[in-house]
């Protein structure tokens, strides 16, 4: 591999992870300053990011993937499930959180989701427990009781709604890769995120259609708040870490992608002033340490890549 495919994989998977982060941190800041909906953000941000995703397919790579995924009915269903239970519910539960709460809290308790992996394995008896998952939960565990209590078990130091709506993103998050692998193998990358998205943005707009809404209320410094959410911390994220992974190794993406919860803390507490006490930093450590253990993991990622060969994973 050269020099210049590297640096490019690099700059991508760097760029990506900072984007996803951020991305967070200004959705926080359409929902506090702006008083926007959450599901009306996840609906256009899932709309517009999967179809241009779908249009670099069309024009950078090969176009004629994008309908071929439907002429498959397996694949095609497959896709649905995906893109409602996989996409959806990860995009929507992650924003819920942010809005009830914050987006470091909320970054953070979705990067539980390997812990929800181990477990799911376990309990299918797919996997038994090592020393090293052991100590992987253990970290997560202390890492949010930190996280969630800043040491003080007497409250929570962010709203239960918070919580809740975080770990059920850490599920959705287990979800989505665990059953998105099957369709990634056969499939382009940005075929199925795409189709995904719009899927899932689609199925949100019956709920909460996108053009019944007030926006005349937001400001020129909004609509471009709202243009960096879909742009950068949703469409270019997602294409950017794709890229990533032409050049380097998944292994590396895995580790250069832990800067997207420290993106997401740092941008949090530095630029929208959100109080974070000494004990979440601790917690924050034990999380992001806990990511980095498992992608230096190779029995992890053999375990997780077999399990989501399986077509019955989830029968």
């Amino acid at each position: 591999m050269n020099i210049t495919a590297r640096g490019r994989g690099l700059f991508f998977v760097i760029t990506g992870a900072i984007f996803w982060g951020i991305g967070g941190t200004v959705s926080q800041k359409l929902f506090q300053q702006y008083t926007i909906d959450v599901n009306w953000l996840v609906t256009i941000r899932l709309i517009i990011a999967g179809f241009l995703l779908l249009t670099v397919q069309f024009f950078v790579k090969d176009g004629s993937q994008i309908f071929a995924v439907w002429k498959d009915k397996k694949g095609g269903f497959q896709l649905v499930i995906f893109g409602f239970f996989g996409m959806l519910a990860v995009q929507y539960t992650y924003m819920a959180s942010i809005a009830a709460g914050n987006a470091a809290v909320a970054t953070l308790l979705q990067y539980l989701s390997p812990v929800m992996i181990i477990i799911y394995l376990i309990f299918r008896k797919q996997t038994v427990l090592s020393r090293q998952d052991l100590l992987t939960v253990s970290l997560a565990l202390f890492g949010c009781f930190f996280l969630l209590t800043n040491g003080s078990i007497s409250q929570l130091s962010v709203p239960t709604s918070a919580i809740v709506w975080g770990i059920l993103s850490g599920i959705a998050a287990a979800f989505y890769t665990l059953y998105g692998a099957y369709l990634l193998k056969r499939y382009d990358s940005l075929v199925i995120v795409g189709w995904a998205m719009i899927i899932g943005g689609i199925a949100l707009s019956f709920i909460s259609p996108p053009w019944k809404i007030n926006l005349a209320h937001l400001t020129t410094e909004a609509y471009l708040y709202l243009g960096f959410v879909i742009i950068f911390g949703t469409m270019l994220a997602f294409w950017f870490y794709i890229e990533s992974l032409k050049s380097l190794s998944p292994k590396e993406t895995s580790l250069l992608g832990s800067l997207e919860p420290l993106a997401a803390v740092f941008t949090t507490v530095f630029w929208l002033r959100e109080p974070f006490g000494t004990f979440q930093w601790v917690g924050t450590v034990c999380i992001i340490g806990m990511t980095l253990l498992l992608a230096l993991n190779k029995n992890f990622s053999s375990k997780t890549n077999k399990a989501a060969g399986k077509e019955s994973l989830f029968d």
